[in-house]
């Protein structure tokens, strides 16, 4: 007598299932954004404040332009300090990474988790139409998979 493979009680699927779940249902559209014109200082206020890790600078246009995180702020902390300058005046200009990888809100999140494994990002804006619209964090690809719980991974 051979022996046969169980399975056990199937969980009954949950609205959409992983082939179909996109960064646009999980990603953050109420976000926390920059000026290029503010001080580290003043970014650095927000960031702690606010229990953020970084966000998007964008224009007057709502354009997305750059992006600051607690890391370009150290290192203007770190710099300030080896030349002894005062770090009052200094923009998120000189210290934003301008050239930022997007992606797709139509992208699956999934897909996306593999974009943030390949890239070492902590964050991905998201832009329709030259606006910026929201952000996908790694967090927010945990919280779909754990939305997903029970659920084949296919």
């Amino acid at each position: 007598m051979g022996i046969k493979s169980f399975m056990g009680k199937r969980a009954k699927p949950t609205k959409g299932n992983a082939e179909n779940i996109t960064v646009a249902d999980y990603m953050t559209r109420n976000l926390i954004t920059f000026r290029a014109d503010q001080t580290v200082m003043e970014v650095m206020t927000i960031l702690i404040n606010k229990k953020i890790s970084g966000g998007p600078v964008v224009n007057d246009k709502y354009e997305l332009v750059g992006i600051i995180s607690e890391g370009d702020c150290m290192k203007q902390i770190s710099e300030s300090r080896y030349y002894n300058q005062p770090m009052e005046d200094v923009t998120v200009e000189k210290h934003m990474a301008k050239n930022v990888d997007t992606i797709d809100g139509n992208m699956n999140v999934f897909d996306a988790a593999n974009k943030f494994l390949e890239s070492k990002h902590r964050r991905f804006p998201i832009v329709e139409d030259g606006k910026l619209v929201g952000q996908i964090s790694q967090k927010d690809v945990l919280i779909a998979a754990l939305k997903l719980k029970g659920q084949t991974w296919k």
